[in-house]
């Protein structure tokens, strides 16, 4: 049976993180929400998204399809329910669809507000993701669990003698390096994927987690719950945030309360505010509404869309959403809503031009030999471009 990961209105309310990816793509925990169901499931996966991301992100439907939300992480009670659901049958938990199995020809005409006829009701509580915020939020609910999924029946590797892990929620890959550091487990579990690296004079507090060829550098300070993605080198101070992938924040700075995109680099001595001077509640700018919407959270700090840059000494206040391909730079405190493709800061921005974001763009994707910036990745950055336009009123 094909696993199907179907985009809904959070696809929405998640930008600008969703402008490059659909929902399921996300990186919560250890794994994206996709690669959780796969596991769960033991099948393949793909994604019913917008027309435009489906060059990079094609729907794969077979005889037999279930098509899941993709803003849902799974659990076992879940699974379960999904198990049980017969070809033609929805599950929902009030209003919001869960769940529907599919034949090859309904599969076809699959359109999230249809009415199903054949609706089993779900009443367990989820974790599901709407906003940006909830990925650094919930990622302590999603880590734990996948640390769980991850080790069942396995056995962690050795690691040097050098190290210091507290508590017994360890677990390394093989071909996971740590030199010289601490690991307290004490308050959640710690997990090394292959080929990583700690490197000597870091501190880690679980839950943590770090994803394949992702290093740390010397002296970090790491608290939980913290997800660094793949091909990602961090270093600095950094707690309860997420890191995708193909990111880096290499040098000292506090990072916190944050979600970093791909392709993401923050310069030396970049810091972001968590926490108002004034303790008060913390607004993110919602491209949903196009305005300022209040989270509910008094930590609250950066959110960061793919292909964004920020230079040496940049300073984020408290709640600053950054779009796709924004480039931020210079003295001062940058406006709370940096649009994407964006070139400036605090003195003021102006657009960053297509072409140029590409050359930029090109480079990176040329320190990883494995990752082309090809004609899709092109496409899709266009078209994001385009949507984006009315943001840039400078």
């Amino acid at each position: 049976m094909a696993i199907i990961l179907f985009d809904d209105n959070a696809h929405h309310t998640l930008l600008p993180l969703t402008y490059t990816r659909p929902v399921a793509d996300l990186r919560i925990g250890i794994l994206t929400i996709a690669e959780k169901w796969a596991r769960h499931l033991k099948s393949a996966y793909s994604f019913q998204t917008l027309d435009y991301l489906k060059i990079k992100f094609p729907v794969n439907i077979e005889a037999d399809n279930v098509f899941i939300n993709g803003a849902v992480c799974p659990d076992e009670n879940l699974v379960e329910a999904i198990d049980k659901l017969q070809t033609g049958q929805a599950l929902k938990y009030n209003d919001q669809l869960i769940a529907v199995k599919l034949n090859a020809a309904d599969a076809e005409s699959f359109d999230v507000n249809a009415d199903f006829g054949d609706v089993a009701s779900y009443y367990s509580l989820f974790v599901s993701i709407k906003y940006p915020e909830d990925i650094f939020r919930k990622n302590d609910i999603e880590l734990r669990k996948d640390f769980q999924l991850l080790t069942k029946g396995r056995t962690s590797a050795a690691i040097s003698s050098t190290n210091i892990v507290i508590g017994d929620d360890f677990f390394a890959e093989e071909g996971a390096v740590a030199e010289c550091s601490t690991f307290n487990t004490t308050n959640g579990p710690i997990y090394l994927s292959a080929n990583t690296e700690i490197w000597e004079g870091t501190h880690i507090r679980g839950p943590f987690a770090i994803c394949e060829h992702s290093q740390v550098k010397m002296g970090t300070k790491i608290y939980g719950a913290t997800t660094v993605g793949p091909y990602c080198r961090v270093g600095g101070e950094i707690n309860n945030s997420v890191i995708w992938g193909y990111s880096s924040k290499g040098h000292e700075g506090y990072l916190g309360n944050s979600v970093l995109g791909e392709w993401c680099n923050i310069g030396a001595d970049t810091n972001n505010s968590n926490l108002k001077n004034n303790y008060a509640e913390v607004k993110l700018w919602d491209y949903s509404t196009q305005r300022f919407r209040k989270t509910g959270l008094q930590f609250c700090g950066l959110i960061m869309a793919d292909h964004a840059k920020s230079g040496i000494n940049t300073m984020f206040n408290t709640g600053t959403v950054v779009g796709v391909g924004a480039n931020v730079f210079g003295a001062g405190f940058p406006r709370n809503f940096v649009p994407d493709f964006s070139w400036g800061g605090a003195q003021g921005f102006e657009v960053y031009l297509i072409n140029k974001m590409f050359e930029t763009a090109q480079k990176v994707f040329d320190r990883r030999d494995h990752r082309d910036f090809d004609e899709i990745e092109q496409n899709l950055l266009t078209a994001i471009f385009e949507q984006t336009e009315k943001y840039r009123q400078f």
